[in-house]
């Protein structure tokens, strides 16, 4: 399908450049206004404390909004994957009300530090920021520029590889990172946040037309419905087990989300931006992750993730075509960008700091990791090029860490009197049990749950090894409840 799609114009490319270095321009402006560059882990990963509610709300957004979920969503083809927008709704209001609070009390950097803190001990921090590392360097980064650059691709023609788009879309992000550190990642994600939305909306608008405002006739009920069968992507019980689950580590325990929102001057405005970041969850998002991929299942047949750029490129002119890949590349650049911040924030001040010796300029330390990650993840992009659909591989790989990272904030803020060493053996026992079923017990038909529902079983017998290691150990836990999770230090 791919290779019947026209090449790019000299107007769409012309456009797209533009736009694109437009946007740089005036982040390059808004960031050089900063008052301190002194150099030091907060300056660089969280943006000196001085992101406003707005530059809160922004990041957050568009962090989360990239090709992955404009690509990947769209390419199920199906009403049914709204429910991952409508329920990060309420895994926003966790994160406002419950972890914020508990980040600023604790004066954090990474989340991990609010482990250490909680376990008293290092270990723990060291393995959740490894696993962060892996899970950052192995998924989020490739599968970002992998998405992005099938975008392009999609949008462009395919007689560009895939490669190309992928390592020019890595560079400009790591040259974010790299100038501008967080606060540079921030300003442009809310710059072109604003575009990217309208345009995403205008898409929507521009996709009923074509099909006469018609989704009923031409398409199967099962793509409409948001009641999902057994044997769907998102079984509709599951909207009761795991798919919370998945919400509160994504949104609150996630060092790529939560950075953002702990890169605020006080509490209430990092609560504010972090609400406004929900108010769009709910209001816009569903609708753009979803109704361009049924549209193009009327138009194009079951094209899986090539339908949002094979639509884009049927509804749009030319002109504003290349306008919207200049978003779509921002889109990408910001989310890549924000998760290698987070990445280089977890190396140096979990690690090098740690282990190697004290860092007196991280913008050096950050350059060179920066520099590091990019190419790695531009290597890794091939593999994901075989996945039928993207987002449902990124949310069953997700699995491998969500729920055994998950496990540890669960037993260090619920229970008191658990050690580091017994939340480690249940990390480690959450991975092997997750990864042994992933792998191996669900591909021999040996256990046909949904993996969804696996990640319920996996964070419960995670806790409960955490509980039954402390105590092989000699140590008493107590549960003390949500209220105590709050308030203690």
């Amino acid at each position: 399908m791919l290779a019947n799609l026209p090449t790019a114009s000299g107007v769409q490319i012309l456009v797209c450049v533009f736009i694109t270095a437009l946007i740089g321009f005036a982040t390059w402006l808004k960031v050089r206004q900063a008052k301190t560059h002194d150099g030091s882990s907060k300056d660089v990963f969280l943006a000196g404390g001085g992101l406003s509610w707005l530059f809160v709300a922004g990041s957050i957004t568009l962090t989360n909004l990239s090709t992955d979920q404009l690509v990947g969503m769209n390419g199920n083809q199906m009403a049914l994957l709204a429910w991952w927008e409508i329920c990060g709704f309420f895994g926003l209001l966790i994160l406002a009300f419950v972890f914020v609070p508990i980040y600023y009390r604790n004066n954090c950097t990474t989340v991990t530090e609010l482990l250490e803190k909680r376990y008293k001990g290092k270990s723990i921090r060291t393995l959740i920021s490894a696993l962060f590392l892996i899970g950052n360097i192995l998924i989020y980064l490739p599968a970002a520029l992998y998405s992005g650059a099938l975008f392009m691709q999609s949008l462009f023609g395919s007689d560009i590889s895939l490669i190309y788009f992928a390592s020019l879309l890595a560079i400009i992000s790591a040259a974010y990172t790299i100038f501008g550190g967080l606060r540079a990642v921030a300003v442009m994600d809310t710059y072109s946040g604003v575009g990217i939305l309208g345009l995403a909306m205008l898409i929507v608008f521009l996709a009923l037309a074509a099909v006469d405002f018609d989704l009923s006739s031409g398409v199967p009920a099962e793509r409409l419905t948001m009641i999902g069968g057994a044997d769907s992507p998102i079984p509709f019980h599951t909207l009761f087990t795991g798919m919370i689950f998945i919400q509160i580590f994504y949104w609150s325990t996630n060092q790529n989300i939560t950075q953002r929102a702990m890169a605020a001057p006080t509490v209430k405005e990092a609560q504010k931006g972090v609400m406004v970041a929900a108010g769009i969850r709910i209001l816009i998002v569903p609708a753009i992750v979803v109704i361009p991929g049924i549209v193009a299942f009327k138009l194009f047949g079951d094209v899986n993730d090539a339908a949002y750029g094979m639509l884009v490129a049927h509804v749009l002119p030319p002109w504003l075509s290349g306008a919207f890949a200049a978003m779509v590349a921002a889109a990408v650049i910001t989310t890549f960008s924000a998760v290698l911040n987070s990445s280089v924030a977890l190396y140096s001040v979990d690690f090098h700091e740690q282990f190697i010796g004290e860092v007196k300029d991280h913008w050096k330390l950050a350059a060179g990791m920066s520099i590091l990650f990019t190419i790695l993840a531009i290597m890794l992009v091939p593999l994901y090029q075989n996945a039928e659909s993207i987002i449902n591989l990124l949310q069953q790989l997700n699995g491998l860490l969500s729920m055994p990272i998950l496990s540890a904030f669960i037993a260090g803020l619920l229970f008191r009197g658990v050690v580091a060493p017994a939340a480690i053996g249940g990390v480690i026992w959450g991975v092997l049990l997750y990864g042994v079923y992933t792998f191996q017990l669900q591909p021999a038909g040996i256990i046909t749950m949904h993996y969804i529902d696996f990640m319920v079983v996996t964070l419960v017998t995670s806790v409960m090894a955490s509980l039954t290691v402390n105590r092989m150990l000699g140590k008493r836990s107590v549960f003390v409840g949500f209220r105590a999770a709050m308030t203690q230090d």
